[in-house]
């Protein structure tokens, strides 16, 4: 209830008002973060391996990764820690991904005042580890204006090849759909699916779905791509007045039931690991059965 609270408010607050409230944050965690190198409270990438692989994430395995970094504790040499943890645990037949959207706030209002998106220079807005993972030279990325998805890995060419063109962020030909098709997990570090819970909207771009969750308005975006050339697409937003009922969290316990979930810990942060695929399966089978859905999280009759 409280993440859905503080993710209403980042909404709806003026910009300005946004951005005060970010760099007083940033000041603070700094701070925190400072004493914990000071006393030795320091995150290694032999700790993160050994959670990783005690939580049951192996080699071979094909993982979306979305993290707050702040929430570990100071790591010892920043993003590349994590990002080397992750790499050498799924090792070479495994892939690593990250969420790299550029949308800090409204798909709506970043496809207004952002109608160029540039492949290799465009920033992630999805944390420090997402951008320090998008600019290493072995990642890959996706070419889609507002959910782009980096990735390195044995299926990383695979996951970001078709994303170009869709009409829709989330459906079969996106990295998003092809984790879940390709039995991968998700990760979530220091954050919750109210504010990362992406996939959810996989099924949303699967089924007829009986909810206006997109925006009438079609954009046309402006796209320069790894070799400089710049193309275009026609692409839905989301609808900013459905997105503001989302109850994401509400979802946690939904998923724990049918065993697909598990909450874990990573250096200091809570954390939630998905059965990407059983994540869809449970997904469909309760929207076609009971009318859940992140707006509807107890069913259609009991949350109408």
């Amino acid at each position: 209830m409280l993440n859905n609270l503080i993710n209403l408010l980042r909404t709806i607050l003026p910009t300005p008002l946004l951005d005060i409230y970010r760099t007083r944050k940033k000041k603070t965690v700094r701070k925190n973060l400072e004493k914990q190198r000071a006393i030795g409270d320091i995150v290694t990438k032999a700790y993160l391996q050994k959670q990783l692989q005690d939580m049951g994430i192996a080699a071979g395995d094909h993982l979306m990764v979305h993290t707050a970094m702040s929430k570990m504790g100071y790591l010892e040499n920043g993003p590349q820690t994590f990002i080397d943890a992750l790499l050498e645990v799924v090792g070479p037949t495994g892939t690593l991904c990250m969420p790299s959207s550029p949308v800090s706030k409204l798909q709506l209002v970043h496809m207004q005042q952002n109608p160029v998106f540039d492949l290799l220079n465009t920033p992630s807005a999805m944390g420090s580890i997402s951008e320090h993972f998008r600019r290493l030279p072995a990642t890959v990325r996706s070419l889609h204006p507002t959910e782009p998805v980096c990735a390195q890995g044995a299926l990383a060419a695979e996951f970001v090849k078709d994303h170009f063109g869709q009409l829709t962020p989330y459906n079969a030909n996106s990295p998003w759909k092809k984790l879940m098709d390709a039995n991968g997990k998700i990760l979530y570090v220091g954050v919750t699916l109210i504010n990362a819970g992406t996939h959810l909207h996989t099924l949303e771009d699967a089924v007829d779905f009986k909810y206006p969750v997109y925006a009438e308005k079609l954009f046309n975006a402006k796209l320069i791509d790894a070799d400089g050339k710049v193309r275009t697409m026609q692409t839905k937003v989301h609808n900013p007045e459905f997105s503001m009922r989302r109850k994401c969290d509400d979802l946690v316990p939904f998923f724990q039931q049918a065993g697909i979930l598990q909450k874990t810990k990573l250096g200091r942060a809570d954390c939630l690991l998905l059965d990407a695929k059983g994540m869809f399966d449970v997904m469909l089978k309760g929207y076609q059965e009971k009318g859940i859905t992140m707006y509807t999280p107890k069913g259609e009759d009991l949350d109408s």
